[in-house]
């Protein structure tokens, strides 16, 4: 009997022994292509030589150091690696996930403008549909409703507007460009509506993940975002836990909208499961009002800028570099859109193929014609989870999709170390799978 309180208490779940590059192998040796790298966790795979040495090398130094105390020298070298590819940001503060990083970012945005004077700021704005993390701070900017619903009495309060999801919302009259500008400027009509006096921060993923299915935005959407953002003078928070760290095919996904955040929260690519690690990205302006105010940070955690974590983190980003990652992802994830595109186009019961780099999602419906989503007692996700496994396949359904009670889909975030034959595998299992599932 197991002692463990699992996420789903009452699942039957094979135990992992050993990875293999994308594949993990249980104890029975059964054998799984990792097509999500776990929630878009592990993107070099299961057992990457460099960085495991990495932080072989730092235990043998130290491995843990409180930052009241100490910096170390993987959180620094890793904080300036950050700093110089990055959209114009400047400091890092370094958590131990994506939940804590997107916390950090809420309570930073309210000490900025506390120690500027304007204390009568308060209200976050966000998008439904949009998920943020699991701690209080980021389950109540998150507008994910079924995820909301047991804690609402206790969410701090917070706003949305409509997501920028083309495919269910964008009128058969408008232009990309034209659904972009009406669904962006619902932020300004929803500042005006609260007074811009009392608004602290807007709060956006880039290409949605696990909540909608890798949804990027139209072209332009961001941009109008940023103008808005500007004119009234509220910060940009940029959550890229999912997106980040070259999922997409740039390192920072908003560098693929040219546009300059004022924070961008990082995670899962971060460390790439090697080490719980996340961070928390600010402009120096931001950096500089905490020091030049009350010099201090009211805000931290016990295990941040973790020696070791910061040691993993630097490995990974140094093999996302040195081995040319970053071309491998847009590589693969243009042959494995075109694949899902040849195998599922045409599919009953695919509705849209969508996402960047190796970030990719299908809408599952009962009809393409009409775009009605499966019901949602069928729990569509789970049975299309379970058969892929039974394939040797992980891959990431859920449901939802829509409004968060509605709607059905399956994403993919497969490792940046994936070849060819490997992205022909996941379709050839995904493949099967649907057709064990649907018929």
């Amino acid at each position: 009997m197991s002692h463990v309180f699992h996420r789903f208490p009452q699942s039957a779940l094979p135990t992992a022994a050993s990875g293999d590059g994308p594949y993990i192998i249980d104890t029975e040796g059964q054998r799984y292509l990792d097509a999500s790298g776990g929630a878009a966790v592990s993107c070099l795979g299961h057992n990457h030589a460099g960085v495991i040495s990495a932080i072989k090398a730092q235990l043998d130094h130290i491995p843990f150091a409180h930052t009241s105390f100490f910096t170390s020298e993987p959180a620094e070298q890793l904080a300036s690696c950050l700093v110089e590819r990055s959209p114009g940001l400047g400091r890092v503060y370094f958590v131990s996930g994506g939940s804590e990083a997107m916390e950090a970012a809420l309570k930073l945005a309210r000490q900025y403008y506390f120690e500027r004077g304007e204390a009568e700021r308060r209200h976050f704005i966000a998008r439904r549909q949009s998920y943020h993390g699991n701690t209080l701070g980021a389950l109540a900017v998150g507008g994910n409703l079924w995820r909301r619903r047991p804690f609402e009495s206790v969410l701090i309060e917070t706003h949305h507007i409509s997501p920028c999801y083309k495919y269910r919302d964008q009128a058969t009259n408008e232009t990309e460009e034209q659904y972009g500008l009406r669904v962006a400027n619902e932020l300004e009509q929803k500042i005006n509506e609260l007074d811009a006096s009392t608004v602290l921060a807007f709060v956006a993923e880039p290409v949605v993940g696990a909540t909608s299915g890798a949804v990027p935005p139209v072209p332009g959407y961001f941009k109008r975002i940023k103008e808005i953002c500007s004119k009234y003078g509220i910060l940009l928070i940029l959550d890229e836990v999912m997106c980040g760290m070259g999922r997409t095919g740039t390192l920072f996904a908003c560098e693929q909208e040219d546009i300059a955040p004022d924070m961008v929260v990082i995670a899962k690519g971060l460390g790439a499961g090697y080490e719980p690690i996340g961070a928390l990205m600010v402009t120096d302006e931001i950096f500089r009002t905490i020091v030049d105010g009350s010099g201090f940070f009211q805000h931290g955690h016990t295990y941040m800028g973790h020696p070791t974590a910061c040691a993993a983190g630097l490995a990974v980003q140094k093999a996302i570099d040195q081995e040319n990652l970053l071309d491998n992802v847009n590589r693969q994830g243009q042959s494995l859109r075109r694949q899902l595109t040849e195998r599922f186009a045409q599919h009953p019961h695919v509705g849209d193929i969508r996402g960047r780099g190796l970030f990719l999602g299908l809408e599952i419906v009962a009809d393409r014609t009409t775009k009605t989503p499966m019901p949602t007692e069928s729990r569509i996700n789970a049975v299309i989870k379970r058969e892929a496994m039974r394939q040797g396949l992980m891959c990431y359904p859920m449901s939802g999709t829509i409004d968060g009670q509605s709607g059905h889909h399956v994403l993919l975030a497969p490792p940046y170390i994936i070849t060819e034959s490997q992205v022909g595998e996941i379709v050839d299992k995904l493949e099967l799978t649907f057709t064990t599932v649907f018929g």
